[in-house]
């Protein structure tokens, strides 16, 4: 459980939203150049800055940018924290200077590699940059990009996150390089599936848009709310793609049962004085002739005789 806390406290928090459609957000980190020869040297110590590692206390490292994980894979991360146990961190990550908070840290991403070494207790190594608002989700985009292994609603939640903080689609899109009719497609499904569902199912790895949107169509037509379908999914354990088929089964709620299939009523065919002849059965295109046992022997085998014909009479009845 601690140990979700701590991931929980590197995936939340993100950067304020621009006040106007038309602006950038703002960084007072944003180094800004003045002209001439002081200006050049700024920049060269900026550039090297940029490229330098440094090592930073992991506790002094705070949230940054959008939630892209809906899961945890506990697993993975044991993984993860005994590789860099054993070989050391490999890969560094990327944080910026907190804009408020003077000498600590905001996560761009990385955020697994630390928070396990936040629970190993060494430093972590990592690339300083000067990003606004805007770079940091235009980088962390990217980076998730490069990974390729973000799921549908993951991406969707993201341009969402992104949605409700101001930010137009042009940059939603740029960020997740996406154009905005695929952007579209992430948000039809974030625009109808309420959040607290979404969290409360996860990942969901092998669904895709199409069986999301099943779930909105089903949600809209559900007698239950969703705070009721939010309970009933927090109840299910296992992966995320249970989770999503038992949100799925449950808005759908249960199927009516089928009607009983009624047997038809048989035909009775009488002859002239009302003696049962034959009973006929009429069933999925075929009719059954089945005659009485106590019919005149040898009836049966006469009318089989005469039904060419009888055939050809009924052909001439007009």
């Amino acid at each position: 459980m601690a140990r979700k806390h701590l991931l929980d406290g590197l995936m939340t928090g993100a950067p304020a939203a621009p006040e106007h459609a038309s602006e950038s957000p703002l960084d007072p980190g944003r180094p800004r150049f003045s002209k001439g020869a002081i200006g050049a040297i700024s920049r060269s110590v900026a550039d090297l800055q940029a490229r330098a590692l440094i090592e930073i206390d992991p506790t002094l490292i705070d949230a940054g940018g959008m939630q892209d994980r809906l899961d945890s894979d506990d697993a993975e991360d044991a993984a993860l924290r005994d590789s860099i146990a054993e070989y050391g961190q490999q890969v560094p990550v990327l944080v910026r200077p907190h804009p408020t908070e003077e000498g600590r840290y905001q996560i761009v991403y990385g955020r697994r590699r630390v928070l396990a070494l936040r629970e190993l207790g060494r430093p972590v190594k990592a690339l300083l940059r000067q990003l606004d608002d805007r770079d940091l989700l235009l980088a962390q985009g990217q980076e998730n990009t490069a990974r390729r292994d973000l799921s549908f609603i993951e991406k969707a939640n993201f341009a969402r996150q992104m949605t409700a903080a101001g930010y137009d689609r042009k940059i939603v899109g740029d960020t997740l390089s996406m154009d905005k009719t695929l952007i579209s497609r992430l948000l039809s499904v974030t625009d109808r599936v309420p959040e607290a569902l979404i969290v409360a199912i996860g990942a969901a790895p092998s669904v895709g848009r199409d069986r999301w949107l099943a779930l909105a169509d089903a949600i809209e037509a559900s007698a239950l709310d969703t705070d009721e379908i939010v309970a009933l999914v927090n109840t299910v354990g296992g992966p995320s793609d249970s989770r999503f088929e038992e949100a799925l089964r449950r808005a759908r709620g249960p199927r009516p049962a089928a009607a009983p299939r009624q047997k038809a009523a048989a035909e009775m065919v009488r002859s002239e004085n009302g003696i049962p002849l034959a009973r006929i059965e009429r069933k999925a295109g075929r009719l059954t002739l089945q005659f009485e046992k106590k019919l005149d022997r040898g009836f049966e085998d006469w009318l089989i005789s005469e039904l060419p014909a009888l055939h050809a009479r009924w052909g001439r009845k007009d």
